[in-house]
């Protein structure tokens, strides 16, 4: 496939391309937060995952998000770095 579109690109700065990460990755988790604990008692969970520790229904919750949001700030980190173009970097192009 030809890209047409010859014209330089500008590029974007660094606080515009971590909140465009961060963003999407901390609403996604929220989301998945939410929706994972309305089935699953953070302390029935840790019954079963950690019987010897006592953890608190709260940081249940706070682990259980922190997870999920390290989760999906890989997944959009990923992304990001897949839509990148080719003459994004700092390197020299090719010849």
């Amino acid at each position: 496939m030809i890209d047409l579109d010859t014209s330089p690109r500008t590029r974007r700065p660094p606080l515009q391309q971590l909140g465009a990460v961060l963003w999407p990755s901390f609403f996604v988790a929220v989301v998945a937060s939410v929706l994972f604990f309305a089935f699953f008692d953070p302390l029935d969970l840790q019954r079963i995952g950690f019987p010897r520790h006592g953890i608190s229904r709260g940081l249940g919750y706070t682990a259980g998000f922190f997870l999920a949001w390290l989760g999906t700030l890989s997944a959009c980190s990923v992304t990001a770095l897949l839509l990148r173009s080719p003459g994004d970097g700092d390197e020299p192009p090719l010849e």
